[in-house]
């Protein structure tokens, strides 16, 4: 068995490397989980079965699949001409388009949502004469505020719902208590009014748009079936993440790939390209960050680190409150926030249970943060990237700064208005 400090060395590295070589994160934390287990610090029976979450990642995996078919059968598209039609006139329309991507994005993976909605945005900035940059920043920032907000929205909120043994229905109301759902949406209705102001004045006129055609409702089934399913789960069970619900999503997408294989009949190079073109790096991350961040905790150095936290708050339950966003803010701009998430989260529930107050005050205000700081820069998030990759495409070069302008100032009022909400719900 390697010392603690041994444990801790491994993780600094791998967190340093995922900063520099972003694009190999998976490789980076598959050879950093790869390099515990022969060091000793964890065995490959714990890594495979303690500290992996094959629950998380069967949710996960099945509602990538169920995701793409959802925008393959062009009802994402269809309701946002629907939107544009019926609007009033187009700087509604644009702020309406914003909240639905949002909404999907609770239960649609982020970037799939952003590339379904991309050629809407950018064929709508065209007609009524606007930069497309704001339109393609408010796409990314309203997909990732959302992703927070239930169990299968984004990894970290997965990874929440495990550790604090959340159901789907505890998104929407724990304890009698309005929980991360309602959280995320104060800041959803706050960052809405921020692009209405900024749409108003840039689309006054009324347009019209000829409505997509639908290929099939059967991948919104779907996805009814994998939302309520895990609400049966949740009621049933009373519990967080179990096998059931994983069995249960990774079983709806088998069922969606063999729908699209043998009732569609798109052939096996579709069918292939569909699975190979799954989020599979974000899969080996995850399964590296596990088990290094699970051998980092066994070592008992994050509850040590969350008793040096209380000693710098000394008592103040603000005072811990404000910092643990202000720094998810500033990290999650910057650096992946899976990683943080997972080792925070045992740091947060202890500091809050060590001031004797709900830890979800602390638990959520890190989800908040980490979540929505990933809107403050232009790499802070992978919708955001693809963003400003389809805006290089188009001829359109956002920089640091042109994002900044817009991801700064949402950013900070969506994460202050959530924030406030958060503070006298749950202290």
């Amino acid at each position: 068995m390697i010392s603690s400090w041994v444990t801790l060395a491994i993780v600094c590295v791998m967190y340093a490397a995922v900063i520099i070589f972003p694009r190999n994160k998976a490789y980076i934390t598959i050879s950093a989980a790869v390099l515990v287990v022969l060091l000793g610090a964890a065995s490959p029976v714990e890594a495979l079965t303690r500290h992996i979450n094959w629950n998380i990642l069967l949710i996960y995996i099945g509602s990538l699949v169920i995701a793409e078919l959802f925008i393959y059968s062009r009802v994402p598209a269809r309701i946002a001409d629907n939107i544009i039609n019926v609007s009033p006139n187009a700087g509604i329309a644009i702020v309406v388009i914003l909240i639905i991507t949002g909404l999907i994005s609770a239960f649609v993976e982020n970037v799939a949502t952003v590339l379904v909605m991309a050629p809407i945005a950018l064929s709508l900035s065209k007609k009524i004469n606007i930069n497309p940059a704001l339109f393609m920043t408010g796409l990314a920032v309203m997909a990732n505020l959302q992703g927070t907000a239930t169990l299968v929205g984004d990894p970290p909120s997965m990874i929440f719902a495990s550790y604090a043994n959340y159901g789907f229905n505890d998104f929407f109301f724990f304890h009698g208590r309005p929980s991360i759902f309602f959280v995320i949406q104060v800041g959803m209705l706050t960052g809405a009014v921020f692009f209405y102001v900024i749409f108003l004045k840039n689309g006054k006129q009324r347009i019209s748009v000829d409505r997509e055609g639908i290929l099939s409702l059967v991948p919104s089934v779907l996805l009814i079936l994998m939302i309520s399913g895990l609400a049966a789960c949740s009621f049933i069970f009373h519990s967080g993440v179990t096998f059931i619900a994983g069995l249960l999503v990774i079983a709806l997408g088998i069922a969606g790939i063999l729908w699209y294989a043998f009732i569609r009949k798109e052939g096996g190079a579709a069918v292939k390209k569909l699975v190979f073109g799954l989020d599979w790096e974000t899969i080996l991350f995850l399964i590296g960050i596990f088990v290094v961040i699970g051998a980092l905790s066994d070592t008992g150095l994050l509850t040590d680190f969350a008793g040096f936290l209380s000693g710098v708050i000394n008592g103040s339950l603000l005072a811990g409150f404000v910092i643990i966003i202000i720094v998810s803010i500033i990290i999650s701009g910057f650096v992946d926030n899976v990683p943080y998430i997972i080792a925070m989260l045992p740091v947060t529930k202890t500091l809050a249970l060590d001031m004797g107050i709900a830890p979800e005050l602390y638990m959520f205000a890190l989800l908040v943060g980490s979540c929505l700081g990933g809107n403050l820069t232009p790499f802070g998030a992978s919708a955001n990237i693809v963003a400003t990759g389809l805006l290089k495409k188009e001829g359109v070069n956002l920089n640091f700064a042109g994002w900044l302008k817009i991801g700064g100032p949402f950013t900070l009022i969506t994460t202050a208005a959530a924030s406030l909400f958060l503070w006298f719900t749950w202290r």
